[in-house]
């Protein structure tokens, strides 16, 4: 009896601090939102912890879907289908989302950037140039602005238009300066364009940034050789 009245003193104790008293998982007695399924599934991939990160995305797919169905989606359900099919790689689901979405609400730009993401994995370059540059254009100071113009610079890059590629690259490393890979893609299409200079300058920022890039210390080591 006195074990009883313990654990009921406890549980009430847990109750008035505001703790959970079971976690909250898909198909739990206490619901999460669409969104919150799909950050609680993006910071589980971020641990490598796929299986799990699947099955909060595949909650927060089917609460969108099921909104959609009732006539009660905003542009957030739009939104967060999207983010998540693109996290699952389900590039044509992200388009077909996508485009009901905008249909419904144009001025959504965080559709309009992850349609931009969704055109270039499947490899339509000019349809993701076309939305990310929407996307810039709209939301020159957007939370995704560096990431799309590092896109722009893919596209440019991976279509032969190393200038071109020089000013989207430039133009995300200045938006946000840490990323290695970004100052390491700069320096290989200022050195395919034969600037020299500037590219080694890039290979070196890149190095700053991660000693250990053996890419980018190979590459800069062969330029400054020749």
């Amino acid at each position: 009896m006195n074990f009883i009245k313990v654990l009921l003193r406890i549980i009430a104790v847990f109750i008035l601090l505001g703790f959970p008293l079971a976690a909250q998982t898909p198909g739990g007695n206490q619901s999460m939102s669409a969104l919150q399924n799909y950050r609680t599934g993006r910071d589980l991939e971020s641990r490598n912890r796929m299986t799990e990160a699947e099955t909060y995305y595949n909650e927060a797919v089917r609460i969108c879907q099921s909104e959609i169905a009732r006539n009660t989606a905003t542009r957030e359900t739009y939104t967060v289908i999207t983010w998540t099919l693109q996290r699952q790689n389900k590039y044509a689901e992200v388009i077909i989302w996508g485009e009901r979405g905008l249909r419904l609400y144009s001025d959504e730009f965080r559709i309009v950037e992850i349609m931009g993401e969704a055109y270039f994995y499947l490899g339509e370059y000019n349809r993701s140039l076309a939305f990310m540059q929407r996307y810039t254009n709209a939301v020159p100071q957007g939370e995704r602005t560096p990431t799309a113009y590092f896109f722009i610079g893919e596209i440019y890059r991976l279509t032969g238009k190393y200038l071109h590629a020089d000013i989207a690259y430039s133009t995300a490393v200045r938006l946000e300066p840490g990323s290695v890979l970004w100052w390491y893609r700069l320096a290989t299409v200022r050195e395919s364009a034969g600037d020299r200079d500037a590219a080694i300058t890039a290979y070196q920022r890149a190095l700053t940034l991660n000693p250990n890039y053996r890419e980018a210390a190979e590459r800069l080591e062969r330029i400054q050789a020749r």
